[in-house]
C-alpha cells in the first residue's frame, strides 16, 4: 500500500471514529435534557439534520438543486399514516413503502426535469411540488384539507407511538441521521461519489471522462426522495396528525435545504452543523416570542442565509478546515 493510499485509509477510519463519539454522545444527550419541550427541540434538529443530509445528495453532491424536497416529504408522511390509519398497516412498513413511491416519483420527475439546467430544474421541482400540494388539498381520498389524523394507541415500537415520552423519537430521528451519514459516508469516495462531483463541477467534461450524466443524476434523485420519504413518514408518527400545508408546504423545501447551506453543502458533517445552529434558534425564537415573533423563524433563515453567502460561501465548516490548515502550516 502506498503513502496516498495509507493517507485515505487512515482519514476514512478517522471520519468513523469521530461519527462513532458524535453519535454516542447525541443518543445520550436526550437523557440529559429534563424539560420536554426542549426535547421536542432536539428532536426537530436531528430530524432535520437527516433531511438536510438527504438533500444533500442531490443538492450538494450531484450539484442538483431541488427546492421541491416537500414533494416527497408529504409522499412519505401520508403513506405511511394513511396506510397505518385506514387498513392498520405497520408505520414500519409504510416508511418502507413511502420511501421507494417517493424514489419512483423522483425517477418520473427527473426525466423530464434533468433535461433542464441551472436555475430552469430548480424553478421546475418549485411548480410540480405545489402542483403535489394542490392535488392533495383536493383529494377526499387522503383527507383533502382535513388531514389525516392518526389513533391514540398505547405506547409501542411496533406503531411508533410514544405520547408521554419523546426519548423514542429522538433515538428514531437520530437513527435516520446516522443511516444517511453512513450511505453519504460510503459513496462520498466510491465511482458513484466522484461521478456526482464531476457531474456538479462540469457536465460536459464529466461527460467526457465516461461519466454517465443523466444516470448520476436519477441514482442521487431517486436515494435522496428514499431517505426524505422516510423522514416524512417518521415526522407523521410524532406529530399524530398531518394535512397538507403541515408536510408540504414551500418552507418544509428550504428547510431541508438550508441547513447544509449553512453548515457546508456536499460535506458529511455540514447538514449535522447547520441543522444545530438553525432549528434551536428559530424554534426557540418562535416559541418564546409566541404571537409577536410570526415569520421570525423566516428572517433568521434570510439572515443566516445572507451572512453565510458573503462571508463564507463554503458553510461554517470551511472555518474549521481553514484553522485546521493553519495549525498544520505552524507546525
Amino acid at each position: 500500500m502506498d503513502e496516498a493510499a495509507r493517507r485515505f485509509a487512515a482519514k476514512r477510519r478517522t471520519s468513523l471514529i469521530t461519527g462513532a463519539v458524535v453519535f454516542a454522545g447525541l443518543a445520550a444527550l436526550p437523557y440529559a435534557i429534563p424539560d420536554v419541550y426542549l426535547q421536542n427541540v432536539l428532536v426537530l434538529t436531528l430530524l432535520y439534520a437527516a433531511l438536510s443530509q438527504s438533500w444533500n445528495i442531490l443538492g450538494g453532491y450531484c450539484g442538483q438543486i431541488s427546492l421541491g424536497h416537500a414533494l416527497y416529504f408529504g409522499i412519505g408522511a401520508y403513506c405511511t399514516s394513511l396506510l397505518f390509519v385506514n387498513y392498520g398497516v405497520s408505520p414500519w412498513a409504510g416508511l418502507a413503502l413511502g420511501g421507494v413511491l417517493s424514489a419512483l416519483v423522483a425517477l418520473a420527475i427527473g426525466w423530464p426535469c434533468f433535461r433542464l439546467a441551472g436555475h430552469y430544474f430548480s424553478i421546475a421541482t418549485i411548480v410540480i411540488a405545489e402542483a403535489g400540494l394542490l392535488l392533495v388539498q383536493n383529494w377526499d381520498f387522503v383527507g383533502g384539507a382535513m388531514g389525516v389524523q392518526w389513533p391514540f394507541n398505547p405506547d409501542s415500537w411496533a406503531t411508533l407511538q410514544f405520547a408521554r415520552d419523546k426519548i423514542p423519537y429522538a433515538h428514531l430521528a437520530l437513527g435516520l441521521f446516522v443511516v444517511t451519514w453512513l450511505v453519504t459516508f460510503v459513496i462520498a469516495e466510491s465511482r458513484w461519489g466522484y461521478g456526482w462531483r464531476a457531474v456538479k463541477d462540469d457536465p460536459v467534461a464529466a461527460r467526457s471522462l465516461g461519466v454517465e450524466v443523466f444516470r448520476s443524476k436519477m441514482a442521487a434523485a431517486a436515494l435522496s426522495a428514499f431517505f426524505t420519504a422516510l423522514g416524512g413518514g417518521l415526522y407523521g408518527a410524532y406529530v399524530s396528525y398531518i394535512d397538507p400545508e403541515s408536510v408540504m408546504s414551500f418552507r418544509f423545501s428550504l428547510l431541508f435545504a438550508l441547513p447544509a447551506v449553512l453548515g457546508g453543502v456536499g460535506t458529511l458533517w455540514g447538514p449535522l452543523v447547520g441543522a444545530l445552529i438553525l432549528i434551536p434558534i428559530t424554534e426557540i425564537s418562535r416559541s418564546y416570542l409566541g404571537g409577536t415573533g410570526s415569520g421570525i423563524d423566516l428572517i433568521f433563515y434570510g439572515a443566516l442565509v445572507m451572512v453565510v453567502a458573503l462571508a463564507k460561501p463554503e458553510g461554517v465548516l470551511s472555518l474549521f478546515r481553514r484553522s485546521r490548515v493553519a495549525r498544520n502550516r505552524e507546525a
